[in-house]
């Protein structure tokens, strides 16, 4: 017996698809640039920046957006190219991932909008929960919300 659905995809599984490809490609870039240069030899990061936070390199921080991040999100996405029942759940776990990962970057080192990516990840974060809450809604996972007044 196979636990894989038939048919085409939805616009919800695809948009999961779409955005979890591109969250998943540019983790594993950057964490594996922060892994082989831990001391901000690729990716120009002044190690002072870590002042405060548990890391003395970057090497636990890129092992972490490599793996978390980058291959999570891509194996989210293959689940659902196969149609896989639980890849809508996995969707809303890569956006929260995400969200989780940004919110704790900002409380560690602060906020920087030059360049803008925390931001840009932030709005990818909730992109990808929504898209995930959406069609959990979609396949049934979730019933919509009924209003006091229905009752």
């Amino acid at each position: 017996m196979s636990i894989v659905a038939r048919g085409p995809l939805g616009r919800l599984a695809v948009s999961a698809i779409g955005l979890e490809i591109f969250l998943g490609v540019g983790a594993i870039g950057g964490g594996a640039a922060l892994m082989l240069g831990p001391r901000g030899e690729i990716i120009p990061l002044p190690i002072s920046a870590l002042a405060g936070t548990p890391f003395g390199s970057y090497l636990v921080p890129g092992l972490i957006l490599f793996t978390v991040l980058g291959v999570g999100p891509l194996g989210a996405a293959a689940l659902a190219w196969r149609r896989h029942p639980i890849a809508p759940l996995l969707a809303l776990g890569v956006g929260l991932a995400l969200l989780i990962w940004i919110a704790v970057q900002i409380a560690l080192i602060g906020y920087s909008s030059a360049p803008p990516l925390q931001a840009v990840y932030l709005v990818l974060g909730f992109l990808i929960a929504f898209v995930g809450l959406g069609w959990l809604r979609q396949v049934g996972w979730i019933s919509p919300r009924r209003s006091a007044l229905r009752q």
